[in-house]
């Protein structure tokens, strides 16, 4: 008789006996799961699986497919070893660089000795298009890391024997596809036939591998036009080149050698020289016939856009102005009167959070010369406060408002457009994992949101994760569409960040209780981390915008 084991399927609130040793796809075949969209991995006990994931004992399991995150971020990196498959099978001395996400894709550079060509890209989507037509098993094996690095080694994949000799764990693991290896981080999907939709075009000097809308699976989103998005992640991609650190693999062995003080000495006067540029810029167009009288400076949450406005305002001094810093978060309407988004909760990232008529009045009255009573936000009440805050504008003053909506054209519209200039400030992170496994800026904001809510506003890990969906669907709604609004992006991200924020982050993630839902995304975070060497943060200068979040600042915030 065969021994059973119970599982627990989170999606239906149902028990169900099961041999022991069945498959997750047994499980959901078991259950007679009818979902709109079909499976690509889950969560067994808070921890994320792929569906060939085997059962020895009585588990919770939570089925997932494209429209969650973990679903989605399965899909692509299945999709991205389909890419590289079919890259070096069409060139078969072809590198692939899988870069960032732009464009609602993943920009990717191909390097075959010469320019691509629309035939190119051609060939390579056919040739994906039958790799996924003979639903080829994704195998996954596990073996010693010396094993490992020594396939990777023989392939000539620098990139992944360096990340995977200084992660430092006795056991690693790869994957199959046919007769290549590759490796990915997380779990991938059973097989190629498990992918239904994506596109390959070409796009500037690269490609961009398209995927499915997260909302409606059976399109592809729809690609946007990001110019000034990719050109910053160019640049910054090309000064990593020029500092030889395009992986965690090539940062960590520098951080072994001894260079991580030279590493945080560059990084830091490489953002100060980008702003002392964006204050020379705004310093021209005040002098100009249209003089600049207001800046705005936008992003998403855990951007550093308040270390971003101060040291922007050090700079313009140099240049003989006098800022004058405003937080758009004294301009929330009453707490009462705050809109509530689909679930009934107060929606903080609304534009119709603020007070849109009392900022548009007292704004045209400054740009006038006259004196305006400024508010100041009581979180604490949910009310506005006047406080005697005066200002005008005299000469030499410019205001500097910093604020996730700096971007939207609603909240200036009645001010003159030739009087303002705008900055988009975001967390733009360019080193990768390695040449095929890009780091989600979002995963980067994240963690910087984690050890600022902790340290100064009494948040668990627990309790930002949690809120994270919500903060993430109202920058979609209200800050994104924007972006390309900005006279120019800053980008805030520093190339050794994560490997100081590892040692703050990995006490808070690990607080978390293995039995919540934010178990799998904090153990996520903890696995993702793990693979920086860390950088204790005691060469961190008072002025950087990581101080924002870590503390030790010498600006006030």
């Amino acid at each position: 008789m065969k021994q059973m084991l119970q599982i627990y399927c989170k999606n239906i609130n149902k028990y169900k006996e099961f041999p022991i040793g069945s498959s997750l796809l047994d499980v959901y075949d078991g259950f007679n799961l009818n979902f709109p969209y079909p499976p690509v991995s889950a969560r067994v006990n808070n921890y994320s699986e792929g569906l060939t994931f085997r059962l020895f004992n009585n588990r919770d399991v939570e089925f997932l497919d494209i429209r969650d995150s973990s679903g989605m971020r399965t899909y692509v990196r299945s999709l991205c070893f389909v890419l590289y498959k079919a890259v070096i099978e069409v060139f078969p001395e072809g590198k692939l660089y899988v870069e960032h996400p732009v464009s609602k894709g993943y920009f990717c550079n191909l390097h075959i000795g010469r320019e691509i060509t629309d035939e190119d890209v051609s060939r390579i989507k056919a040739k994906m298009q039958e790799i996924i037509d003979e639903n080829i098993p994704f195998r996954r094996t596990e073996c010693h890391t010396e094993e490992a690095v020594k396939i990777f080694s023989e392939q000539g994949m620098t990139d992944k024997t360096k990340l995977l000799e200084t992660y430092d764990a006795i056991y690693s693991y790869y994957y199959r596809l046919g007769d290549t290896a590759d490796y990915y981080y997380s779990c991938l999907l059973p097989s190629t036939g498990y992918i239904h939709l994506f596109d390959l075009v070409k796009y500037y000097d690269g490609l961009l591998l398209r995927i499915p809308n997260k909302k409606d699976p059976n399109v592809l989103a729809d690609v946007l036009k990001q110019d000034k998005m990719l050109d910053v992640f160019k640049e910054a991609v090309h000064w990593n080149k020029i500092m030889r650190l395009s992986t965690v693999g090539d940062l960590n062995l520098a951080c072994k050698k001894g260079f991580a003080t030279s590493l945080i000495q560059v990084g830091e006067a490489l953002q100060e020289k980008k702003i002392g540029q964006i204050a020379d810029t705004i310093f021209e167009r005040y002098n100009s016939e249209n003089r600049v009288k207001l800046v705005l400076i936008a992003g998403p949450s855990s951007s550093g856009k308040t270390t971003t406005s101060k040291r922007l305002s050090v700079q313009l001094m140099t240049n003989g102005l006098r800022p004058h810093p405003i937080s758009l978060d004294n301009y929330f309407v009453d707490r009462e009167d705050t809109p509530r988004d689909e679930n009934g909760d107060y929606d903080y990232e609304s534009l119709y959070a603020l007070d849109l008529k009392l900022f548009s009045r007292q704004f045209k009255d400054l740009l006038r010369g006259e004196e305006v009573d400024l508010p100041t936000y009581n979180f604490t009440l949910g009310k506005k406060e006047y406080k005697g805050d005066k200002l005008k504008i005299d000469e030499n003053t410019i205001l500097i408002l910093e604020g996730i909506h700096g971007l939207n054209p609603e909240l200036v519209k009645d001010i003159p457009a030739e009087n303002i200039f705008k900055v988009y400030a975001s967390a733009l992170t360019t080193i990768s994992l390695d040449d095929h496994n890009w780091i989600p800026t979002s995963d980067n904001r994240l963690l910087r949101r984690i050890v600022r809510d902790f340290y100064y506003r009494g948040n668990s890990a627990k309790d930002t994760i949690a809120r994270w969906p919500s903060v993430r669907a109202g920058e979609e709604k209200w800050i994104f569409p924007y972006q390309e609004n900005a006279d120019v992006m800053f980008n805030s991200a520093l190339i050794f960040e994560l490997a100081v924020l590892r040692l703050h982050a990995e006490p808070i993630l690990m607080s978390v209780p293995r039995n919540c839902p934010e178990f799998s995304e904090a153990n996520r975070l903890l696995r993702f981390i793990r693979y920086f060497v860390p950088i204790q943060d005691k060469e961190i200068p008072p002025t950087s915008l990581l101080r924002e979040f870590l503390g030790g600042s010498s600006f006030e915030y």
